[in-house]
């Protein structure tokens, strides 16, 4: 089995079975970007992060294209997020080939795009994920199938966090989140940061103990 996708791995200090840990970056960054908590995360992680597919100029990287200048604010390739969605459906499966990690033990950490694509796969293949750590990001309904809130999803676990004066994804959209995984009987939380599009450090302390209990 082989993929498409770019990416970078930090081994478990376990030989076998070991917690699986992907990561997904946001618009215009690529894998080094979360990668940067690597070091502060627990050793029997097995941890790749991702290079989203479509290349940005000058630099960077993109799950799907935004059109910033859309009428009622930003808009989407939805097909394309669609096809980026498959693409790391499809990456859980490669990884769990390749490296000795346990296939029942599987997280996402995703950021702002990421994590939207996070919720995504989540929601539309559930049995390839156990837990999902979505930071400054909301549920797109036009990426799920019709019929999710039909899907056995309970045994998700959610860490769910955005910054009250984001920028970039109006806190708004983040607040339906726990709406939507209620009405579905997941097990989640969610937090509020007083800071904008990006990680505080006690978001990252939160979600590092968090991890802990989950993985």
């Amino acid at each position: 089995m082989t993929t498409s996708l770019h990416y970078i791995k930090r081994p478990s200090a376990l030989q076998k079975d070991a917690p699986l840990l992907i990561m997904c970056h946001g618009y215009g960054s690529d894998e080094n970007d979360l990668f940067s908590f690597v070091s502060e995360l627990p050793e029997e992680l097995f941890i790749i992060s991702l290079r989203a597919p479509y290349p940005m100029q000058p630099f960077g990287n993109a799950w799907y294209a935004i059109n910033f200048d859309a009428d009622k604010g930003k808009w989407s390739d939805n097909v394309q997020a669609k096809q980026s969605l498959d693409l790391i459906s499809q990456f859980i499966d490669y990884a769990c080939e390749t490296y000795p990690v346990d296939s029942n033990n599987v997280t996402l950490l995703g950021f702002s795009q990421g994590t939207i694509l996070s919720y995504a796969v989540a929601l539309n293949y559930p049995k390839k994920v156990k837990n999902i750590v979505a930071l400054s990001g909301y549920i797109n309904v036009d990426l799920l199938p019709d019929n999710f809130q039909e899907s056995d999803v309970s045994h998700l676990n959610f860490f769910c966090s955005h910054g009250s004066v984001d920028q970039v994804i109006p806190v708004d959209w983040a607040r339906k989140t726990p709406e939507v995984l209620n009405r579905l009987g997941v097990n989640h939380v969610y937090f509020e940061y007083p800071v904008g599009h990006g990680v505080a450090p006690q978001n990252f302390y939160d979600f590092k103990d968090w991890l802990k209990k989950y993985i």
